[in-house]
């Protein structure tokens, strides 16, 4: 019968802690299992992660390549067969917030773009960065209106040409 006075933990289950310093009878003994001598068995003689002993290390041993461009823009893929279902779900004016308002944009993109994937039979107001000329084709074909946003020019520095 289980008592409050015979619970146990099952073998194993617990570990005694290690002593160190405690004599060589007990296997961690005078130097505490840190060895003899050197940076690594004084007190706080740890090295930075990735130090390798005065040696170039591994990080910049190795050639960088590549960079990240701040200035990347993500672009929203939407298919025709997409904006269908938006429209039988009720919404007639199509922008990259109305789409992520109704889940089928996820995630955070700054332009749209419309291909021409599927079929479109209700005529829609849409707004977007770029749109295939298949998908121009079919909402001009249905009834609806495109309203294309223009891109901003690129404003970083230009090169002077030397004559």
């Amino acid at each position: 019968m289980l008592r409050l006075n015979t619970i146990k933990a099952h073998p194993g289950a617990t570990k005694k802690k290690k002593r160190l310093g405690r004599g060589s009878g007990s296997g961690h003994g005078p130097t505490a299992g840190k060895g003899d001598k050197g940076q690594l068995q004084r007190s706080g003689g740890h090295v930075r992660p990735g130090f390798e002993g005065g040696q170039m290390p591994l990080y910049r041993r190795i050639p960088k390549k590549g960079f990240t461009n701040p200035m990347e823009r993500e672009w929203a893929e939407v298919n025709l067969s997409d904006l269908e279902k938006f429209a039988s779900n009720g919404g007639s004016e199509v922008t990259l917030a109305t789409l992520v308002d109704c889940g089928i944009v996820k995630g955070r993109y700054d332009r749209l773009v419309v291909l021409g994937n599927g079929k479109l039979t209700k005529k829609l107001s849409l707004t977007a960065h770029k749109v295939t000329k298949a998908a121009e084709a079919q909402i001009l074909s249905a009834g609806g209106t495109i309203n294309k946003l223009s891109l901003p020019k690129f404003t970083g520095k230009k090169k002077k040409r030397v004559a």
